[in-house]
């Protein structure tokens, strides 16, 4: 048996969380929030009908991987990556490390987490667990969404971390090489925030930022035309609240978790006018929580008619119009 000593704890989204438990355990005191802002993870993208897409959907953060890649770049930090194409060789080398006392966060097919609830395991290739030891036939895991060390068989690893399919992890794993002892926080602060502002304001994309709000208010209407049947449409309206809330946001699309680093930066920076604006985000993910509830009340009920759509759409276009001045101001105070 080989357990590496380790703090767990449980984080608001895997990734951000799987970075941040890493770095912490290997010395460096930083919060999820400050690796969230800092790697520009606030985002928004609407997706209509796509080639990639079955049924028209959105996404709220950076793409993966790009929470560990903007902040070793702002930070110095180095990470060591690898990717296999064998399975055996990719399980092999996380062995050696692991006899190393190297604890490794791998990508994952949230499938087939066994220690969770079955209900809640569905097919998803971008979860980030850390590998902090092995017993026998078994992996000690830290998964930043339970709230303890818990066991994976192997052969359910090793199908985890080479399943396929979309954005498939092909053993896909990392680890903290290098942190510097001194690190600029306010640099790094701001080349974060300023990064998440032109995403969400300038950036020439009509699916993107703001406009990927606005063109989903739009678009909301036009879902019932590609929907099979009415439980279809009733299952991807309530899908809204779960991705918004339950796939790792912190809840609020990561709204409250981006107040929370605000809250935290304008210490650093010593703006006092941050944590104002970290008020001011708190309340936007209240609205976006509003809209979670009514997207989950209105799909449970089937009250899916062209009325209710366009109350949801304005809705969205609520939220539009507040997260446009909200990082209209945040952008001029850096």
């Amino acid at each position: 048996m080989n357990t590496i000593p380790y703090k767990h704890k449980m984080a608001a989204h895997c990734e951000s969380g799987a970075v941040t438990s890493l770095l912490n355990n290997a010395g460096l005191d930083i919060s999820e929030p400050l690796v969230f802002g800092i790697s520009s993870g606030i985002f928004f993208a609407y997706f209509h009908k796509m080639k990639s897409f079955a049924f028209p959907t959105f996404i709220v953060r950076n793409k993966p991987g790009s929470i560990r890649n903007n902040l070793a770049k702002r930070l110095g930090i180095k990470f060591h990556a690898e990717k296999f194409n064998n399975p055996e060789e990719g399980m092999k080398r996380l062995d050696e490390l692991l006899v190393k006392n190297i604890p490794v966060a791998v990508q994952v097919d949230f499938f087939y987490m066994d220690y969770l609830p079955e209900w809640e395991r569905v097919h998803i290739n971008v979860h980030f667990i850390v590998v902090v030891g092995k017993s026998g036939s078994k992996y000690i895991i830290s998964d930043s969404y339970f709230p303890n060390l818990v066991e994976l068989e192997s052969a359910s690893l090793r199908k985890a971390r080479f399943a396929g399919g979309n954005m498939s992890p092909k053993g896909f794993f990392f680890y903290p090489e290098y942190i510097p002892k001194e690190i600029d926080y306010k640099k790094a602060i701001l080349k974060g925030t300023k990064k998440a502002c032109f995403y969400m304001l300038k950036i020439p994309i009509p699916f993107v930022g703001i406009k990927g709000i606005r063109m989903f208010a739009r678009k909301i209407v036009e879902w019932p035309t590609f929907a099979r049947d009415t439980e279809h449409l009733s299952h991807e309206i309530m899908k809204i609240n779960i991705l918004l809330e339950d796939q790792g946001t912190g809840g609020a699309g990561f709204r409250f978790m981006y107040a929370t680093f605000l809250q935290q930066a304008s210490v650093i920076l010593g703006k006092p006018e941050w944590s104002e604006l970290s008020k001011e985000m708190m309340e936007i993910g209240d609205g976006w929580r509003e809209i979670s509830l009514f997207a989950a009340r209105i799909g449970k009920n089937r009250e899916l008619g062209l009325d209710r759509l366009k109350e949801l759409g304005n809705m969205l276009n609520g939220r539009a119009d507040v997260e446009e001045r909200f990082f209209r101001r945040l952008k001029n105070s850096i």
